[in-house]
């Protein structure tokens, strides 16, 4: 299955979009409410007014992180600028848990000094004009948000309800103070700053969590291992690490494959895994691929071995001494099992003579025999 890919461009604009919207109703809101409150004598809808100009702040961070996140990447982000986005939620997380601790302030200060109030319908009329227009915000901006898989905005939309709920309470506590239950708004107002503290810490746990480089979940974790365990040439999946990057997905994965495969049939072996681990995953976009001649989990199979141009000079030297170099044509080294395992390529001349093959591999093995860190041996002949 191959799935749709999500314009950069196309998101970016939509989330400036509802986000200029946003900033737009906070403002008229956010005048319109102390506005109402000054002449009502309302210090709830005054603190509601205050809590819709905190909503510009988060606004704010919204057009920044979307203008920015969607970059390429550059010398100082080499990974892109999608954490750019993580941040703006972890503050907007940060925000949320202030306003919620704010209301339950203002709650239990209502509560201990309840206010007469005048002018109700004006009051009644902002309150309800504010609960309507934030959630139609946080509905519209949810729609966006989930279009474009945004934590970012799912988090200003959250922020858009919380104005709501808080218009709610006012509304609730100015309704019940002409019905004579004075202490109504200041208890409304107390669980709604509760449930704005949890929506905060919902969200800012999610991106601390996305920040700290968290894998995904576990079931899509499975689901992409069984997937890459199913490419033909791969013999065992390991070392499978995932991360969130904003909304994408960045993953790297060590595959195991025959050991005495060629480097270009490793190489398209790498190429399949990665097509095969982005259709897996929807938002996967970045996969480094390492392929491994064996479980390198289990055994460090390269740990105090020479390296091939130190290897080389070893065997060189070896085979000088032993007169036994002048008819290899090429070396090829094979690091497995913590050993150096040598094939000699020797052309089809050197057999003319009164050699056979048993004995230069007999001497061969005898040469490399003497040699600690090497192992198995063997000898092919071919054409010059």
């Amino acid at each position: 299955m191959i799935f749709e890919t999500v314009n950069p461009t196309s998101r970016t604009k939509a989330t400036q979009k509802i986000t200029i919207i946003g900033a737009i109703v906070d403002l008229s809101l956010a005048i319109l409410k102390i506005i109402a409150g000054v002449i009502g004598n309302s210090g709830a809808l005054i603190a509601d007014g205050i809590h819709s100009f905190s909503d510009l702040l988060s606004d704010g961070i919204v057009l920044y992180a979307a203008k920015h996140s969607q970059e390429d990447a550059d010398e100082d982000h080499p990974y892109g600028h999608q954490k750019f986005e993580t941040v703006a939620t972890l503050g907007l997380a940060v925000i949320l848990a202030l306003v919620g601790v704010g209301i339950i302030f203002d709650g239990f200060d209502r509560l201990n000094n309840p206010a007469a109030l005048t002018h109700i319908n004006l009051l009644l009329g902002v309150a309800g004009i504010s609960i309507f227009t934030k959630e139609m915000l946080y509905w519209y901006t949810l729609k966006i948000a989930k279009t474009y898989n945004s934590d970012m905005l799912k988090a200003n939309a959250w922020h858009h309800r919380s104005d709501a709920l808080s218009s709610v309470v006012v509304f609730a506590g100015v309704l019940g103070t002409t019905l004579g239950f004075v202490y109504l708004d200041a208890v409304a107002a107390i669980v709604v700053g509760l449930m704005v503290i949890y929506i905060a810490w919902e969200l800012g746990t999610n991106a601390t969590k996305e920040l700290v480089d968290t894998s995904i979940d576990a079931e899509e974790l499975t689901k992409l291992r069984y997937a890459l365990g199913q490419i033909s040439g791969v013999n065992n999946v390991h070392s499978l690490r995932t991360r969130k990057i904003g909304h994408t997905i960045s993953a790297d994965v060590h595959v195991q494959v025959d050991p005495f495969l060629s480097v270009s049939e490793g190489h398209m072996i790498s190429v399949s895994v990665e097509r095969v681990a982005k259709e897996c995953l929807e938002d996967l976009t970045d996969v480094t691929v390492h392929i491994d001649p064996e479980d390198d989990e289990m055994i460090a199979p390269f740990k105090n071995l020479p390296e091939r141009a130190e290897a080389l000079g070893i065997l060189t030297k070896a085979l000088y001494n032993n007169k036994c170099d002048g008819e290899i044509n090429r070396i090829q080294l094979h690091y497995l099992d913590g050993k150096i395992h040598v094939d000699f390529y020797l052309p089809l001349s050197c057999l003319v003579d009164d050699k056979s093959h048993q004995e230069i591999l007999i001497k061969l093995k005898q040469t490399v025999e003497n040699l600690v860190v090497f192992g198995h041996i063997k000898v092919y002949f071919g054409n010059d």
